[in-house]
């Protein structure tokens, strides 16, 4: 698997690349690199662990909770719950560290281990590094200092995590939902109870598909990787809106009520509006990532709100929230992260404040998004090549010039090595699209043959 930590924790193929074994590892090295930080100094540590519904989350909870428990650490077992929640309750619940098992959007014979640090947020980087070092350390020999008798963790499970947590939503929301009516698709995934029972309980008429997991289905034609289900349904239903999440529910995309999409960009824009309007958007500043369309940084700068742009990942747009101390943030993919109320991207809550929006001001989600106009923007997945050399090859440096050359002021070029999976992403923004489309199928053959 290369490095273990790639972006957003550790993923690979449940029973493969993620086996029981590297979950117990771990785990058990995540314990002992906390101690040793102080984490738990003083007191008896605790830890929030939760899952999506994959069948592999099943045995590979097990082996987290057993690491923990055999380190020294009390488990809250939370069961199916989205990643938002484990890290809300890690921070509610006062928790020394949280787990979550889940790859996200990713197919379900995929799994990923996650952890949070003490308040919820996840772990920085130099943690993850030791942690990985502490790991193969003792899968090579090193024996573990390990407590006995009363001293070894204690398990339950913590059934009041699903209440808690639908509270805590409902509770930040600016006003209710009353008059709307909502499709949701919860991708089969981590948020088919959360996500329906709070809408219900804000006010909105639901309609839910997607929202039957039985541990083979997440994310299987349905949910933010696969919005035709739900742009169909919510024309079918004569819906308001439609929100769709992924499989662990730490994004959110939406459709209109005439079918089209909605994507992260332009709902940062919505709310990045509404909290101004509120008085809750610091810095008047909302920070996005590289990827984000030209066209959401156009209508910011029309409607005087300040950018910052990071890297991709959610985790560098938190960052840059954190130290700034920013509101609001997110990707173009649908995690968005209002930070006074989530230490993540939340794709409930997220789904929530956009739907309170239209509910606020009458108006329909199309007007509201209307705010910006997206560029043309033609994405290309080059698989299987040698993602490491993308900005060390000369001939790619060529070849991006060149394009950026042709695209002059008008677009823009980026080529971005996946976080997660073998692949780099080519990124065409242009004026036009059939511009846009030669020039990234130009640049992906031009990836093949030099990381090929």
């Amino acid at each position: 698997m290369g490095r273990l930590f790639g972006t957003d924790g550790v993923r690979g193929v449940a029973n493969a690349d993620l086996t029981v074994e590297l979950a117990l590892g771990l785990s058990v090295a995540a314990a002992h690199v906390l101690a040793e930080a102080g984490t738990f100094e003083g007191h008896r540590p605790t830890a929030v662990v939760g899952r999506d519904p994959r069948a592999s989350g099943e045995f590979l909870e097990a082996a987290v909770v057993a690491g923990l428990a055999s380190a020294g650490v009390d488990v809250l077992r939370v069961g199916v719950l989205p990643t938002p929640a484990v890290a809300y309750l890690t921070g509610a619940l006062g928790a020394d560290l949280g787990v979550m098992l889940s790859a996200s959007h990713n197919a379900m014979p995929d799994n990923g281990i996650k952890f949070f640090a003490r308040g919820g947020h996840k772990l920085a980087d130099e943690l993850e590094d030791r942690i990985e070092s502490v790991y193969e350390e003792h899968r090579t020999g090193a024996p573990w200092d390990r407590p006995t008798g009363s001293g070894v963790g204690r398990v339950r499970d913590y059934d009041e995590g699903f209440d808690k947590y639908v509270a805590h939503l409902i509770a930040v929301l600016p006003n209710r939902l009353d008059g709307l009516k909502v499709v949701l698709d919860e991708a089969h995934g981590a948020a088919a109870r959360v996500s329906p029972e709070a809408f219900t309980r804000a006010g909105a008429e639901v309609v839910t598909i997607g929202a039957e997991p039985d541990g083979l289905n997440i994310n299987d034609g349905c949910g933010s990787t696969h919005l035709d289900l739900l742009k169909a349904a919510v024309v079918d239903h004569r819906a308001d809106l439609g929100i769709a999440h992924d499989g662990d529910a730490d994004r959110c995309l939406a459709v209109d009520a005439a079918g089209n999409e909605i994507d992260g960009d332009q709902i940062l824009a919505v709310l990045a509006l509404a909290m101004r309007e509120a008085g809750t958007l610091r810095g008047n500043t909302v920070v996005a990532t590289v990827m984000s369309n030209l066209g959401f940084k156009l209508a910011m700068e029309r409607e005087g709100v300040e950018m910052v742009q990071t890297a991709v990942g959610d985790r560098y747009v938190l960052e840059s929230m954190k130290e700034h101390g920013y509101a609001l943030g997110g990707e173009q993919s649908g995690h968005v992260i209002v930070l006074d109320h989530a230490t993540t991207g939340d794709g409930t809550l997220t789904g929530l404040m956009l739907a309170a929006r239209v509910a606020a001001t009458g108006r329909s989600l199309a007007d509201l998004a209307g705010v910006m106009d997206r560029l043309p923007q033609v994405l290309i997945n080059v698989p299987d090549v040698d993602k490491s050399r993308v900005s060390s090859s000369v001939e790619l440096t060529a070849a991006v010039t060149e394009a950026e050359r042709e695209l002059g002021t008008t677009g823009r070029v980026l080529l971005r090595p996946s976080g997660t999976e073998p692949l780099v992403r080519v990124m065409v923004e242009a004026a036009d699209i059939d511009q846009a489309r030669s020039v990234a199928g130009r640049l992906a053959d031009a990836v093949k043959s030099a990381l090929g």
